[in-house]
């Protein structure tokens, strides 16, 4: 695997996860199944790597340029929308019970 390839999977997770998506939601969001989300993420020998196409949905989808996918995961989540950011980064919903 290429450092271009590494990076770019390290920056779709850390989109990923500022926008609070799951492997199916950016799935929906490319017109790609969970599972075809999940081997371009996984970076396991054979397995599919992201495309040009791809990119350019990734970049549609996210509201950044593809550039921005190769500067660098801070850089990457800082051009975000704000409407594309998660209200919580990483919070989780606890219901507490009486």
């Amino acid at each position: 695997m290429s450092s271009s390839e590494a990076l770019l999977r390290l920056t779709v997770a850390a989109l990923m996860y500022a926008t609070g998506e799951t492997q199916a939601d950016l799935g929906r969001g490319l017109r790609l199944s969970q599972g075809q989300v999940s081997r371009k993420q996984s970076g396991e020998s054979g397995g599919s790597s992201w495309t040009l196409a791809d990119l350019d949905r990734l970049s549609a989808h996210y509201g950044i340029a593809v550039s921005d996918l190769f500067c660098g995961v801070d850089h990457a989540v800082k051009c975000l929308p704000a409407r594309r950011r998660a209200a919580t980064v990483g919070g989780l919903q606890t219901t507490i019970t009486p």
